[in-house]
């Protein structure tokens, strides 16, 4: 095979700044991205980023397999990479991994190689002085691979391709031998038979809490607004299941995919027997190579109707909802301090304020806040700044944070994270752990909740709470959707 040059449309990538074509872009038929990732649901770490193609920000998804290098954050935030113990931020050991690997130029998609993974959300106790997380999780707190080749699959061109960097060998043959040879072996694995799919098993839920727990949660929340302590909370609620033996997670994320389409589909392994199943409706951050920043929180839901005429009704609720808008525009003021700390002075702005975004489950209220990221700042220092994302707090978020803390009996673990792919040239997506499920060895977590403010009624936040809950239990009991 020899190294194809890249079409005309898009400039050959320079890796190190120096040589050129050391990129190796294959074009290759299109194929379901689910069936082409098949044969690495086993892998202990691999992911598929999967869009829905259902419009520009779900038009990508990626296939990233067999990482030349790892870095784990456990349960008790000790770092490892490659599985040897090591001091410093975690943050700061990403940024610095990335920093091996410049990469500059233009391609056919968005991302070209690079990190791939999940922030836990107790991961923002390295960010701020926060309590020690409680138990209730054993999963690490962060995995993130650094992979030398992905596959891009362009849901609206129909197209697909195969991109491999030659990382991390650093001398230009060897480098260009090791992308030759990559690209080769991931064309051969995508393109081998898919696994038969079979259906989830069914298994009962177990509710963490009772409903009346929940209820004196969300109003121990509001008697802190009332107090003036925060303006906002968001409090959530987890169900229990066991996962039945003949079923595996990707089993799972295929039915959860079924069940809830959304742009940022994600089924992270973070080893054999944990796994992250993600189709969130929400991006965190995004950053162009150039530094344009954008970030889409959501607030507000409302649940889809099949009877037209009432789930236009449930919309227009929505939009006109007082408590709706004023959770919402709490925090694009949060977001729009966040970013403000490594954005230019002046760039951020808000080109979409409570706008309503109806996604196949529920009616949503988004925002839209972007920036434009300063030159002495990366993503990873943008990704730092913002985590955990606002909406999954509350505001101020430090004391929400620590309100959040008193009020839930367990850990969030993954679920209020992040999970984001982060270029080698300095590009990244990334979405809020949302509409997600965790597997842990055979049990089976899925969380919802909602943010809280002072008018607020708790009977009202537990159902909408559980509005995003059903299609998720639904993956292991169908009847859960009623």
């Amino acid at each position: 095979m020899t190294v194809t040059a890249p079409p005309t449309a898009f400039s050959p990538l320079k890796l190190n700044h120096v040589m050129e074509d050391v990129l190796i872009l294959r074009e290759v038929p299109w194929r379901d991205p689910l069936e082409a990732f098949s044969p690495f649901a086993n892998d202990p770490v691999a992911a598929i980023l999967h869009g829905d193609g259902a419009d520009e920000m779900g038009r990508w998804s990626y296939i990233a397999a067999s990482p030349f290098s790892t870095i784990v954050v456990d349960v008790d935030m000790k770092t490892m990479i490659d599985g040897r113990p090591v001091q410093g931020d975690p943050f700061h050991l990403i940024n610095n991994a990335l920093k091996d690997f410049p990469m500059e130029g233009t391609g056919p998609s968005p991302f070209l190689g690079g990190a791939v993974g999940f922030f836990g959300y107790e991961m923002g106790g390295l960010v701020e002085s926060l309590p020690r997380p409680k138990t209730g999780v054993t999963n690490p707190s962060l995995v993130i691979g650094l992979y030398d080749i992905v596959v891009a699959f362009d849901h609206l061109e129909q197209k697909v391709w195969v991109i491999a960097t030659g990382f991390p060998e650093s001398v230009d043959s060897l480098r260009r031998a090791r992308a030759r040879d990559r690209a080769q072996w991931m064309i051969d694995r995508i393109q081998s038979p898919a696994e038969s799919q079979a259906a989830p098993s069914s298994a009962e839920w177990s509710a963490e809490q009772t409903n009346a727990a929940v209820k004196t949660a969300i109003q121990t929340a509001i008697d802190y607004i009332n107090a003036g302590d925060i303006f906002q909370a968001n409090i959530t609620q987890r169900f229990m299941a066991q996962k039945p033996t003949d079923t595996t997670p990707w089993d799972l994320f295929r039915q959860l995919r079924k069940a809830v389409p959304s742009p940022f589909g994600a089924y992270l392994a973070g080893s054999s027997n944990f796994h992250v199943l993600s189709a969130s409706p929400e991006r965190f951050l995004q950053a162009t190579r150039n530094g344009s920043i954008e970030t889409r929180p959501i607030k507000g839901t409302r649940p889809r109707h099949e009877d037209p005429a009432k789930d236009k009704k449930l919309a227009a609720d929505l939009a006109q909802s007082p408590k709706d808008n004023a959770e919402n525009l709490m925090i694009v003021d949060l977001m729009r301090n966040d970013i403000s700390r490594v954005c230019e002075s002046g760039s951020v702005s808000v080109p979409q304020c409570c706008e309503v975004e109806t996604f196949a489950r529920v009616h949503h209220l988004v925002s839209v806040v972007t920036g434009k990221l300063r030159d002495d700042k990366s993503v990873i220092d943008l990704l730092r700044a913002c985590f955990p994302g606002g909406s999954v707090t509350g505001a101020p978020k430090v004391r929400a944070m620590e309100i959040i803390h008193e009020l839930e009996p367990s850990a969030r673990g993954p679920y209020c994270g992040a999970i984001a792919w982060i270029g080698f040239d300095g590009a990244m997506d990334s979405s809020i752990v949302i509409r997600s499920l965790t597997v842990n060895g055979d049990q089976v977590i899925a969380q919802a909740g909602g943010g809280i403010v002072a008018d607020s009624d708790p009977a009202l936040e537990y159902e909408e709470a559980m509005v995003k809950l059903r299609p998720l239990l639904s993956v292991l009991d169908p009847a859960a959707t009623t």
